[in-house]
């Protein structure tokens, strides 16, 4: 029996996984998720309640009353939000309440596209397909840099986002709870050089590969 196409997309932030998973989903008419959502959603709330990401029961509390509604909130795509997330994505228990809901998004019947950290080691380690999208620090800077100043930011500093880009990568990769990395059978795709149109390329050339092999699932 043919496994469901799930297709597991990592990468660091600002490697531009997002955008591809999105075009990717649309391409092969599957659901998709970005998972980075559910963790913002959560340091989102835990701000605006002036509580503590830092501290893990607290985290973990409103990891476990979520309201998914609240992934429609559109400053979740903004920067603070993007921080908040990775400083709420170390806790162990935060992790563990919103695991299933990944997986149980990724386990449906015609297949699903999930984008984020660790899915391909820990949500969907069986995925049929799995891309790891990387891109140099300075790049991945530069690109979200140039995507805040498209937005009418002007207290945009090139140096301090590059610092905070290595920070978090460094964060990300060093957290003992599903550390930020490729797994063992992923696709290697460096945007660094590539425009979106091309990386999409790229992808589907993987994901057309994978389809033409026989299911090893």
């Amino acid at each position: 029996m043919t496994s469901p196409l799930t297709i597991a997309i990592d990468g660091p932030a600002a490697a531009g996984k997002g955008t591809l998973a999105k075009r990717v989903a649309d391409h092969y008419r599957l659901p998709y998720l970005d998972t980075g959502l559910l963790y913002r959603a959560v340091g989102r709330q835990i701000a605006a309640a002036g509580a503590d990401p830092d501290d893990p029961d607290q985290a973990a509390d409103y990891a476990r009353a979520l309201d998914l509604a609240h992934l429609d909130d559109p400053t979740l795509r903004g920067h603070e939000a993007g921080e908040l997330a990775s400083r709420v994505a170390v806790h162990a228990a935060v992790r563990e309440a919103l695991v299933a809901f990944q997986r149980g998004f990724a386990a449906r019947a015609e297949g699903a596209v999930l984008d984020g950290r660790d899915i391909g080691t820990v949500i969907c380690p069986q995925a049929r397909v799995k891309i790891y999208v990387t891109a140099s620090a300075e790049v991945r800077a530069r690109r979200r840099t140039d995507e805040l100043l498209s937005h009418g930011r002007d207290d945009v500093d090139y140096a301090r986002i590059l610092a905070e880009v290595k920070a978090r990568d460094e964060r990300d990769s060093g957290r003992a709870v599903a550390p930020l990395r490729p797994a063992d059978d992923a696709h290697l795709l460096d945007t660094s050089e590539l425009d979106i149109d091309a990386a999409f390329r790229a992808a589907c050339e993987v994901v057309d590969r994978a389809l033409a092999e026989p299911d090893r699932h």
